[in-house]
């Protein structure tokens, strides 16, 4: 489908309910109707954590929750593509209505709660992949009596079928998750993931991350710095959705749940930030929250990201959109002499 079709499209969905029109695009999507990028320049080819990535925009969590498109998706431009956040049980998530935009903020409010199709089913998808970079975001299950054993489930269930682990702590729509990014609760999360990880086949190295919400404080932030380099993880995603409620103008603002794009686009790459003094080159970043453009790429980027992630500007844009951010971004690291990624990360 050309770009000027998918625009059209997008057009169109955005009257339809936002849960609704998701559905619909990862239907069209696993019919073959998403777009097909050119090629990447060669100046945004990068690594991460030992990865080869194309280039270092990849999308975030939440579009791909089963892993049922990660192909097209890869296929429309994206460097890398983050499935989930699986759960090992099944679970339907909060109740509807869950997912809010807020057109006048180029913004998405969600309160979903983990809904996905469980452990077996993502892993059924997983094992057919063929080709490119494709990370599994893990979580834990609402009603879980041991939630740290549903991390380590998924570990072993995906060992050997993803690209990279991320582990997810910091959704604020499952009560009581943030509290395992306490430095207490996290030593004793990772101190097991990182012993399961020793337990399973040792073939090519997988890169672990952690997802940590942007509502922290300094210490907080320090603290998961240490515990992260403590453990040997390789990275941290920051950030997650925001539950503060910066000034918005759009009917939806007052709607509970975490909140994304362009208003969190400031406040994450404060802490963005934070985390690279805090990390002192101990492990790497990758930058999340509100990128829609070259330009937010590239100020992630600038701030200490070695690659970004982005999801909710697809809902005012489609999936063309990553074409437009790349080709932005290469004019941005060419005009300033930069010959890759790499030499840009941090640079401010």
């Amino acid at each position: 489908m050309t770009a000027d079709l998918h625009g059209l499209a997008t057009l169109a969905m955005r009257g339809l309910d936002p849960e609704y029109a998701h559905g619909l695009a990862i239907k069209g999507l696993k019919m073959g109707l998403g777009p097909r990028a050119p090629a990447d320049p060669p100046l945004l080819a990068t690594e991460l954590a030992g990865l080869k990535l194309p280039n270092p925009i990849g999308l975030a969590p939440g579009f791909d929750k089963d892993a049922e498109v990660y192909e097209p998706m890869l296929t429309a431009g994206f460097g890398f593509v983050e499935c989930g956040t699986v759960t090992p049980l099944p679970q339907a998530g909060n109740p509807k209505p869950r997912l809010f935009r807020l057109w006048q903020d180029q913004a998405v409010i969600n309160r979903m709660g983990f809904n996905n199709k469980g452990l077996e089913a993502f892993a059924a998808r997983l094992a057919h992949r063929r080709r490119g970079v494709v990370g599994a975001n893990l979580g834990a299950n609402k009603d879980s009596v041991d939630r740290l054993a549903d991390y380590t489930a998924g570990l072993r269930r995906l060992w050997g079928m993803a690209s990279y682990f991320t582990i997810n702590i910091s959704s604020p729509n499952t009560p009581g998750l943030r509290a395992l990014q306490t430095k207490a609760a996290l030593e004793d999360l990772l101190g097991r993931l990182m012993g399961t990880a020793d337990s399973l086949p040792q073939g090519v190295a997988v890169p672990m991350f952690l997802k940590v919400a942007p509502d922290l404080d300094d210490g907080e932030i320090e603290a998961i710095a240490d515990t992260v380099a403590d453990n040997g993880l390789d990275g941290v995603i920051v950030s997650n959705t925001t539950v503060a409620r910066p000034p918005l103008r759009s009917r939806h603002a007052d709607e509970a749940g975490g909140l994304s794009g362009a208003p969190l686009f400031g406040p994450s790459t404060a802490i963005l930030r934070r985390f690279r003094q805090a990390a002192d080159g101990r492990f790497l970043l990758i930058g999340a929250g509100g990128v829609a453009s070259g330009a937010d790429a590239y100020a992630k980027i600038r701030a200490g990201a070695s690659a970004v992630q982005l999801y909710s500007a697809l809902a005012y844009e489609g999936p063309g959109l990553v074409v437009h951010i790349k080709r932005d971004l290469a004019q941005r690291l060419q005009a300033d002499g930069f010959r890759s990624v790499a030499e840009a990360v941090g640079a401010e």
